[in-house]
């Protein structure tokens, strides 16, 4: 005799046959779609992790996007000369004269201003300027080239200030450091004390001349004090040039000391208190734009190893600065 009870389980079972299988298919779907989800995801970030890297790569590998020149107004080019001066920074002649170049060129420009911030650097990027504002101003006499001072114009920088036509300042910047200096170091007591010989083979009676770990020679000394005194006197001709009758010559004008923007305005070592703005304005171009040229990182980077390159082959001499 049939059990109803066991009957009924049966005609249960047999409704739903595979419902084990549907449920494995529905969760192997549910997981194969979640990943294309995070695939789909995954590509996304990392499609705008690239393009930021590349955004980032373009801004430090190639030069700043000049300012608009675009249009009919005339404005004022601004050139920076900020930070040390030399061959593999920033402010490094090419690149200064590259932007003065191009703002003499445009027709729009009505006056440049050199926007001088630096303690100064290499006297021989700071004279290719200099002579470059010369050469411009005899090219262009109509054009006026002023400096305007912010925190600091000393030694190389204020070498390229003094060919400005005028040179403004804070009341409170620092200007002048009218000299030339040239510095190191001497190992030789120390190297004494801890045992410590020093083993040197050159050809040349000079070649190792301010060796640090030799004691120095005071024919050499001599030497190099005449080296820096000649472009310290070249340094001072520039500015009697430059600034001519304005500078009030005094025992201290030419010995590398520095003064506040109104002193220095009272000796005659600048002209005048302004901003960019209001000697922008004084040219009548207040629109400011900025010309300044700056290089790729690969570049600064390039000219860094070569200057290291350059001391492993053994250049123990110190370079001459005007800082």
């Amino acid at each position: 005799m049939d059990n109803p009870q066991e009957n009924q389980i049966n005609a249960g079972n047999t409704a739903k046959p595979g419902w084990e299988r549907d449920i494995v298919e529905k969760l192997a779907f549910a997981a194969i779609n979640e990943q294309r989800r995070s695939r789909r995801w995954g590509i996304f970030f990392k499609s705008l992790t690239f393009l930021y890297l590349l955004g980032v790569f373009t801004v430090v590998m190639y030069p700043k996007i000049k300012g608009d020149v675009s249009g009919d107004g005339n404005h004022t080019a601004v050139v920076d000369v900020v930070g040390v001066i030399a061959e593999d920074q920033a402010a490094n002649a090419d690149s200064i004269i590259h932007s003065l170049r191009d703002a003499v060129k445009d027709k729009h420009t009505k006056g440049i201003i050199l926007h001088a911030n630096s303690p100064g650097g290499s006297p021989v990027q700071s004279s290719y300027v200099h002579d470059e504002i010369k050469a411009i101003k005899k090219q262009h006499p109509d054009l006026p080239i002023v400096a305007v001072v912010s925190d600091i114009c000393a030694s190389g920088c204020y070498f390229i200030a003094s060919a400005a036509d005028k040179i403004y300042v804070n009341p409170s910047s620092l200007v002048g450091s009218i000299g030339v200096i040239m510095d190191g170091f001497g190992f030789v007591d120390i190297m004494q004390k801890v045992g410590v010989e020093r083993r040197l083979i050159t050809a040349g009676a000079h070649k190792a001349m301010l060796d640090p770990f030799s004691a120095s020679k005071p024919d050499e000394k001599q030497f190099m004090q005449g080296l820096i005194d000649q472009v310290h006197q070249q340094f001072i001709a520039a500015v009697k040039s430059g600034r001519g009758d304005r500078i009030k010559i005094t025992p201290d004008t030419f010995s590398g000391l520095v003064w506040t923007g109104e002193e220095s305005i009272k000796s005659g070592i600048a002209d005048a208190v302004g901003t960019q703005d209001s000697v922008a304005k004084n040219m009548g171009a207040e629109k400011l734009v900025d010309f300044t040229e700056h290089s790729r990182l690969i570049d600064r980077l390039a000219g860094k190893l070569g200057a290291s390159f350059g001391q492993a082959l053994g250049s123990f001499t110190k370079g001459v600065s005007l800082r």
